[in-house]
């Protein structure tokens, strides 16, 4: 099955506890899933308030000097926290990406033990130096998070599974959000603002400024993602293609080449770190596993590890290692569908 356009799913019966409408939009995102892999999602009930303290944050950091910038580069974090400059992040067979990142997650204090332990992706934010900045991303982060956990539940009946099945692997888990700016430079290369790939957790929530996403479909068309100030875009990430046995599948994007200025605000929303992710035997009793399992947080450090530059220089000086049986990069999605059998 291929489409021609994103379906638009309005989740306010989710959000508001309305019973008499939850059964209709569980099913409309179930088939959003299974065919496309994206769905914009309105009435979500993130505050506009929240939107706009976010988004002045990441106008006035990204507006510092490159020097201030860097004072918080995330290869100075011990667990993957701070600035991506432009360049830094390269995926599977892409040019760099014309763009720049603020990396954060949730931001657990310095003696909690997952950092202790030395887990990669858990542990404190880097934040600048920069008035009124942590706050209003914080709150942004757990409103939007908050609506992550709905929209887990409503998958998860959407599988055919109990509504809580995924709600004891989410109490710390390494849920990213990236705040992406892709600046405006007529002169520049016509290069892509990100490349073409799958998102590596759960599912992802977007809140973008501007146009300029596109995804692919099975005829190997890209489909333009119309911008709406109102919406989320949702897609659907590497983890739940592997818990549904490809049921639901991570469809590939991309951000073309900016027209104008453009901000974009994807949260990852993950599992905890060591969440066992098979396909669910439900999905696997006709034609057997697709996959082979992967744990959530291994999965994660394993992608990102091979498409940042910094870690990359690590794995190469044998500072750091990938985990045992690491997916290469671009290995799933339903372009890997069709080209071969996953693994």
């Amino acid at each position: 099955m291929t489409f021609t356009s994103i379906p638009i799913v309005d989740v306010h019966a989710l959000v508001s506890g309305d019973e008499t409408g939850r059964d209709a939009v569980v099913a409309e995102l179930g088939r959003a899933a299974r065919e496309v892999g994206f769905a914009q999602i309105v009435g979500h009930g993130v505050d506009p308030i929240l939107v706009g303290g976010l988004k002045d944050a990441a106008e006035r950091f990204f507006a510092l000097p490159d020097d201030a910038k860097m004072d918080v580069y995330i290869g100075n974090s011990t667990n993957h926290r701070g600035y991506v400059p432009p360049g830094e992040e390269v995926f599977a067979g892409a040019t760099p990406d014309h763009k720049e990142a603020f990396d954060l997650s949730i931001d657990l204090p310095s003696d909690h033990p997952e950092y202790l332990a030395g887990n990669p992706l858990l542990g404190p934010n880097q934040w600048p130096d920069l008035p009124d900045f942590d706050e209003p991303v914080n709150a942004y982060y757990e409103s939007v998070f908050a609506l992550g956990r709905v929209l887990l539940r409503a998958f998860a009946e959407a599988l055919g599974e109990a509504a809580d099945r995924f709600d004891r692997y989410v109490t710390t888990p390494p849920a990213q959000l990236r705040m992406i700016h892709y600046p405006y430079d007529p002169d520049a290369s016509d290069r892509p603002g990100i490349g073409a790939h799958t998102d590596y957790e759960v599912f992802t929530l977007l809140l973008p400024t501007a146009p300029g996403l596109e995804v692919l479909n099975a005829d190997g068309d890209w489909i333009d993602v119309p911008y709406r100030e109102d919406a989320f875009v949702l897609n659907i990430g590497d983890l739940l293609e592997i818990w549904t046995n490809g049921v639901f599948t991570a469809t590939s994007h991309r951000v073309r080449k900016v027209a104008e200025e453009r901000y974009s605000f994807p949260l990852f929303f993950n599992v905890d770190h060591d969440t066992r992710v098979d396909p669910l035997e439900r999905f696997v009793e006709a034609d057997g596993p697709r996959y082979g399992g992967v744990t959530a947080g291994e999965h994660l450090f394993a992608q990102t590890a091979q498409s940042f530059t910094y870690l990359r220089k690590r794995l190469a000086a044998g500072e750091i290692t990938l985990p045992d049986n690491a997916r290469p990069l671009y290995s799933l999605g339903r372009e890997a569908q069709r080209s071969a059998p996953a693994v």
